[in-house]
């Protein structure tokens, strides 16, 4: 598994280099102005030059995506878990969550920056929102594929609601709950620049909207490689967790 890893690595690496070569050719070749799209040797130079105004920037967009994942992630998991120990709530949770969710997180945004102001609570409840219905579903769906059969067995010696749900339920269901977990990484970023662009005092989103206000279109390039590097390693991070936890799929 070590040897296909470091193969995938290596391809990754390649389509990396071979994306940035195309963008490159693209837009010397085709004499793209830079509102259409500007070479990357020009959005590589100027991420230089305004590398530690964009890395204050991405800390600040990364501490609201980091508490929103993490508040999110308890509150998807916990209502999940709660209804596994209450069914009877389940029909009406389930239809309110997916009513809520049925329109796109960023609706809520103007809402939630009238009820929290343009500072970082605002975008920690949105990236909370946007995770949670994700790992809501996900763990519930985790937590019903057990199998009935080991259900009986277990009841049969005694087991109680509890017991089922730490012994069977949770390792059965932790599959898809890091599953869950990894996809919503890029998610939170994503929410946290947009809710930035709406109102904020820093962040990525921030500087992508006045750098458009400024129409310097390398810079809005330049802060869009800094939260896509951003987003890569922290979905990084979370898929290592996720091959460490799971340990006998890589045996």
């Amino acid at each position: 598994m070590t040897a296909q890893r470091s193969l995938a690595v290596q391809r990754g690496i390649l389509g990396a280099l071979l994306m940035i070569g195309l963008w490159e050719g693209i837009a010397r070749g085709f004499s793209l102005p830079a509102y259409v799209l500007p070479a990357m040797s020009d959005v590589l130079l100027g991420t230089w030059n305004k590398r530690a105004m964009l890395a204050e920037a991405a800390s600040y967009t990364l501490s609201e995506a980091l508490l929103g994942y993490a508040l999110g992630a308890l509150l998807g998991i916990g209502l999940a878990v709660a209804l596994t120990l209450l069914p009877r709530a389940r029909g009406f949770v389930v239809t309110a969550v997916t009513a809520v969710n049925s329109v796109p997180v960023v609706a809520y945004s103007p809402l939630i920056l009238l009820w929290f102001g343009i500072g970082i609570a605002s975008k920690v409840v949105m990236v909370a929102l946007a995770v949670s219905f994700t790992l809501f579903l996900s763990t519930l769906a985790g937590l019903d594929r057990v199998d009935r059969r080991s259900i009986d067995l277990m009841r049969s010696f005694g087991a109680g609601r509890l017991a089922l749900l730490w012994r069977l339920r949770l390792p059965t269901a932790l599959p898809l709950i890091l599953a869950g977990l990894r996809v919503s990484t890029v998610r939170s970023v994503i929410v946290a620049i947009v809710t930035e662009m709406l109102g904020a005092y820093g962040g990525l989103g921030w500087v992508i909207y006045q750098a458009v206000l400024q129409i310097n279109f390398v810079q809005v390039w330049s802060a869009i490689v800094v939260a896509s590097a951003a987003s890569i390693l922290f979905f990084g991070l979370v898929g290592l967790a996720e091959r460490r936890l799971l340990f006998w799929r890589n045996a």
